[in-house]
């Protein structure tokens, strides 16, 4: 175990593995300026899959430190939200489903479990799918990799709320057999009018063939890890894009070959190759609305991701 010093000032923790390497403990403090925040941001770092007991001494600091504010969490969100789902007073209907918690906040003397990820995540998408890409054209998508951003993204794509304007099918690639399965238990009940397919794809060359049997105006996601928490690409260079589509790298930083890869045929394909900067903004944007209970608009989003390149 270890020790945590209660807070001496309001605080916004982030709970990760590096957090000290992370480009946010330069930027929220700048954020906060901007937005008029009495807070100040520190890290808790874990090691990946840490034991429950660790999770729980964290989740209970943070419950009962008057100080402690919040928390965003990242690598740890599916085990924190195991090990300490006792300990919540209010868990939303997101991190319910998803058994996952992107953020911790405090509200009307509740200490609150929220997943963030399928919020974020729709708004970064419609930041750049337009407004009735699949009706107009039943295009399909295909995800690599089967974690809890690639669940998110596929509980955004088929609310019912977009019915008549949803993807005809959504294909789950991954390589390895359990991620699949867990993710095909997660996701029971969603689906509707999409078809959603769990496929096994071990290598690089099985995703390009995923990638080529596409039809136009579909849309790929690397929602691997690649090319951030490990260098490569879910593709190989001989990739094979369908014309006209969209194809969204998640991650923002980092060795980007899928990214490089896509853009290598944006203009014989005309595709549009997205980075994962707003969704980078959308999810620590998100949490700071839960834990200091504030409301940003449009103006205040484009201010903070100007600050946030600044710095």
């Amino acid at each position: 175990m270890f020790t945590l010093e209660p807070a001496k000032a309001p605080t916004f923790y982030f709970i990760g593995v590096t957090t000290g390497q992370s480009s946010i403990m330069r930027v929220f403090p700048r954020w906060a300026e901007a937005l008029g925040l009495d807070a100040v941001m520190k890290g808790i770092d874990l090691p990946l899959h840490a034991p429950a007991e660790m999770y729980r001494q964290v989740t209970g600091f943070l419950k009962n430190d008057p100080l402690s504010l919040g928390a965003l969490v990242t690598t740890h969100k599916l085990d924190l939200f195991h090990a300490c789902k006792d300990m919540f007073d209010y868990i939303d209907p997101f991190a319910q489903q998803l058994e996952e918690v992107s953020s911790l906040s405090k509200a009307d003397e509740k200490f609150c479990a929220h997943a963030k990820d399928p919020i974020s995540s729709g708004l970064a998408l419609e930041a750049f799918v337009p407004q009735s890409f699949w009706k107009d054209h039943g295009g399909e998508v295909l995800i690599m990799g089967a974690g809890g951003s690639s669940l998110a993204m596929t509980m955004y794509f088929t609310q019912e709320k977009f019915t008549g304007n949803i993807p005809r099918r959504i294909t789950i690639a991954n390589r390895s057999q359990p991620r699949l399965d867990s993710a095909k238990e997660v996701l029971a009940g969603c689906g509707g009018q999409t078809e959603l397919r769990y496929l096994l794809s071990p290598t690089p060359a099985d995703n390009d063939a995923l990638v080529s049997a596409l039809p136009p105006h579909s849309l790929v996601i690397n929602a691997t890890g690649l090319g951030k928490d490990a260098p490569g690409s879910p593709t190989t260079d001989a990739v094979c894009y369908p014309e006209d589509s969209l194809v969204w790298e998640i991650n923002y930083r980092g060795n980007l070959l899928f990214k490089e890869q896509a853009e290598a045929q944006a203009a014989e394909k005309r595709l549009h190759v997205e980075d994962g900067w707003t969704y980078f903004i959308h999810g620590w944007t998100q949490v700071i609305e839960e834990v200091f209970h504030i409301q940003l608009d449009k103006t205040d989003l484009e201010r903070l991701s100007e600050i946030a390149k600044q710095a």
